[in-house]
């Protein structure tokens, strides 16, 4: 993983010591709160329903047990014990009190970490696959670019003031398991006969008009990455609209000149920019540069090639079998194995984790993965380089730290967003309705027959927990006042496991809390009843359309308006 040289530390140190300035001078009055908040904001910093929120970034998700640690020492001593991971990759904290916002940062710089970027209308934090660099279909690593893209566009001048936020995601394995589709930008690692490059989407988003990138490039030479995404970001700077915050983002703009024409108008910028005075050349990566930080990205001397343990049944419990199923990931070095450590069981909201399960994950980190772990998009952590030959002995250790419900990919895998608990912009709130869905489905025979499956749920239209994406999505909106859930099927994030990236079709009328679990049961009957040997659910979908689900749903609304009358 990339380790922050003596520039890198003296930046954010730096930039540390600034934000203390602008803190102090705001809280003594001489800082008005519009003037702060921009400020703020591209530190990380917002001001939410009950308390300031922090984000915190790491970058294509990856942490060392330091940091992890440290993050846990944060929880306790300025937060209320725990903290809260994104889709992505992000770390949160909800109870900061404002006034002890520079002492946070401080303490993040301590161990190379920041909330740089992870707010405001500029480059927001880089994302990648968690699998990154250690996949079986893996092309290329995209985390040089990740951190060379991060570098980039740390502070750049030129972008610090878009016209909306903007997200941009690498993917290097054959599989898309970095949801491209859905981001600003998505690039896509290809290797064309030996030259390595990426296909470029463009104008991906969620929100109140869910899109779907477009290709814009099929082919770009890794050396001309930098000057390509910055004639992208030039084009979207001068053409974005700024007029109204909802017609803001780059889709709208790509939608808006039609993908032909707005490649045009980056392909202009893009010759502009090689024909400048300093010469082409001048702006293209180079072999040193990508050597220079390919170089972090080395793997761990303690990783080698190592015999695969034999394959056998014997005196294996059913937990550790499904264990084996369901959470731990094949590995392109022989006898190594990554293994998500679940953030989803009963009574924890997706993605939270204690100070105690932190340094816990910190722990295996240590003992089993080289000192390293990884944040997934679906809001779990992942040991990137356990030895297979350990794998009973992390399960035993795992399962004692709760980490080792075998539910991923499955129905209560959920990924969620905090909701109107804590956020200001919420109209209802995420996690009841995950907790009660989780309730719902505890039993793991169930999850298994039921099989692969993405239930995503946002608090609001701006998406976070990315429902449009989820093989049953769930929205919440407002209704004269009221908490009600807007349900989807059928949407795609674009991997494998999902089929082509696309949005949900809305299955109903919105529903009332109660009534969602309901609901989310009479989805995965409708399915079970029609689904074919082996067929996944948003197969099903696709196949059958949305209407058996449709009338699954309103039959569950029916059934739940006429219980309290049989009851009386």
């Amino acid at each position: 993983m990339y380790r922050y040289t003596e520039f890198d530390r003296r930046f954010v140190h730096a930039r540390a010591a600034q934000f203390r300035d602008q803190l102090e001078r705001h809280l003594a009055g001489k800082l008005g709160d519009e003037e702060f908040k921009l400020l703020r904001l591209q530190n990380g910093w917002y001001i939410q329903r009950h308390a300031p929120m922090t984000r915190i970034a790491v970058p294509y998700g990856e942490l060392s047990t330091r940091q992890l640690r440290t993050l846990a020492d944060v929880a306790d001593e300025f937060d209320r014990g725990y903290a809260h991971f994104t889709t992505r990759t992000n770390c949160q904290f909800n109870w900061i009190a404002l006034e002890r916002a520079a002492d946070v940062m401080d303490r993040l710089a301590d161990v190379d970490m920041h909330g740089i970027q992870t707010s405001g209308n500029c480059i927001r934090n880089i994302t990648a696959e968690s699998l990154a660099g250690i996949a079986r279909d893996e092309i290329a690593d995209p985390r040089p670019f990740c951190e060379i893209l991060r570098q980039w566009s740390s502070l750049h001048p030129e972008f610090i003031f878009l016209p909306r936020k903007f997200k941009i995601a690498l993917n290097g394995a054959r599989e898309d398991r970095a949801a491209l589709g859905w981001y600003d930008i998505g690039l896509q690692m290809v290797d064309d006969a030996g030259e390595l490059g990426f296909r470029v989407l463009v104008g991906g988003g969620m929100g109140r008009t869910p899109v779907i990138g477009s290709v814009i490039r099929e082919f770009l030479p890794w050396r001309q990455l930098l000057v390509y995404v910055e004639a992208i970001l030039r084009v979207y700077n001068r053409w974005g609209r700024r007029d109204n915050i909802w017609k803001a983002r780059i889709k709208i703009l790509v939608r808006a000149l039609g993908a032909e024409r707005f490649a045009d108008e980056v392909d202009r910028e893009f010759a502009e920019i090689l024909a400048d005075d300093l010469g082409g050349d001048a702006h293209l990566l180079t072999d040193d540069e990508l050597r220079r930080v390919t170089g972090h990205f080395v793997q761990p001397e303690g990783v080698q090639p190592r015999q695969e343990p034999a394959p056998s049944d014997d005196g294996i419990s059913p937990g550790y079998a499904r264990w084996l199923e369901r959470n731990v990931h094949p590995h392109r070095v022989a006898g190594y194995r990554a293994v998500t450590l679940s953030l989803k069981r009963p009574g924890q909201a997706p993605g939270d984790a204690t100070s105690g399960q932190m340094r816990a994950a910190a722990d295996l980190a240590d003992r089993y993965s080289e000192g390293e772990i990884r944040v997934t998009h679906e809001q779990n952590l992942l040991l990137p380089w356990v030895r297979a030959d350990e794998l009973p002995d992390l399960w035993r250790d795992a399962k004692a730290s709760r980490f080792a419900t075998p539910n991923i990919g499955l129905l209560t895998d959920i990924i969620s967003c905090p909701g109107g608990d804590f956020c200001s912009l919420a109209n209802a709130r995420s996690i009841p309705i995950a907790q009660a869905v989780t309730e719902r489905f505890a039993d793991l025979d169930e999850l298994f027959d039921i099989g692969d499956i993405r239930l995503n749920i946002s608090g609001c239209m701006n998406s976070c927990g990315h429902h449009h994406a989820g093989h049953i999505g769930i929205l919440g909106v407002d209704k004269d006042g009221s908490e009600w859930y807007q349900v989807t099927v059928g949407g795609s994030d674009g991997s494998d496991a999902s089929g082509p990236a696309s949005p949900g079709k809305i299955v109903g009328p919105s529903f009332s809390a109660g009534e969602v679990p309901d609901v989310v049961e009479a989805l995965i009957e409708a399915y079970l009843r029609g689904r074919l040997p082996g067929e996944r659910f948003v197969d099903a979908v696709r196949r059958l359309g949305v209407e058996p689900f449709k009338a699954a749903a309103d039959s569950a609304r029916h059934d739940a308006a006429i219980a309290p009358e049989v009851a009386a």
